[in-house]
């Protein structure tokens, strides 16, 4: 099993540097990191160039034209590069555990997608972690919401992700996700008919599920806690939960633009 690790990232270096710090300390790593970039400016570019001087996978950089929020095409374009055969999904303001790829690939099986959870950091302890560069957190850390994700156990976590795990395409998100290629192939990615914030990765998950391929929620492991930042923009939401709409209504298991136009 080798395992891909894609990083979505927009003009935010300073996240990106954290989060990439924090793949190196990984007690299992992956066999490559690939940043989907939706258009960065050169400062996202000179920060991975100075990373891939020293960093123990490959590391590559895979970016588009900045033509407004594309990430589903952003994503299809990194999954289409992916030379493993599992693939997993973060988002680059998403520091990762120390077990982070251990517990994924352990979670793995076939037939299956997992949805993993993320721990929320207050605005205080983000600036906090972007001046101290301190990147280890847990459940007696202050300014941490929603502290139960915070824990990982190796032994537990596959009983509680089996309770707790549901066959459904709401309360997706796409920041902590895992397939296999494979998988991805089948249902050709992430529709690319979806700009802006907002329903790409529900959509893309409800595909998934109705190919057959089975939801797994993770929980008690592959932890990641989640940078604080403004929401974004949702200028373009009504016509993103038309289109999920319709793929609920006509129970698609594809999509017409997605990841074969980049393979």
């Amino acid at each position: 099993m080798s395992v891909s690790l894609v990083i979505t990232t927009y003009n935010w270096p300073q996240a990106l540097e954290l989060v990439l710090m924090s793949v190196m300390q990984q007690s299992v790593l992956p066999n490559e990191v690939i940043i989907a970039d939706d258009g960065s400016t050169v400062l996202t570019r000179d920060l991975i160039a100075k990373f891939q001087e020293n960093f123990p996978v490959p590391l590559h950089h895979s970016w588009q034209d900045d033509d407004g929020f594309r990430a589903a095409r952003s994503r299809n374009k990194a999954m289409a590069k992916a030379t493993g055969n599992y693939i997993v999904i973060i988002d680059g303001d998403m520091i990762l555990h120390h077990h982070f790829i251990r517990d994924h690939k352990k979670a793995a099986k076939p037939n299956q997608f997992i949805q993993g959870r993320r721990v929320i950091l207050t605005e205080k302890l983000t600036k906090q972690t972007f001046d101290s560069k301190n990147i280890h957190f847990s459940v007696f850390s202050p300014d941490v919401k929603n502290k139960f994700n915070t824990i990982s156990c190796r032994l537990l976590s596959p009983l509680v992700s089996c309770l707790f795990s549901k066959q459904s395409y709401r309360s997706i998100r796409s920041c902590n996700m895992a397939m296999w290629k494979q998988d991805v192939i089948k249902v050709n990615g992430f529709n690319e008919a979806f700009v802006g914030w907002g329903r790409e990765d529900s959509e893309f998950a409800l595909r998934m599920l109705n190919a057959g391929i089975k939801r797994k929620d993770l929980r008690l492991g592959g932890v990641a806690y989640h940078l604080y930042h403004r929401e974004q923009t949702r200028n373009n939401l009504n016509n993103n939960d038309r289109l999920l709409e319709e793929a609920v209504k006509n129970q698609v298991t594809t999509c017409q633009h997605g990841l074969s136009e980049h393979l």
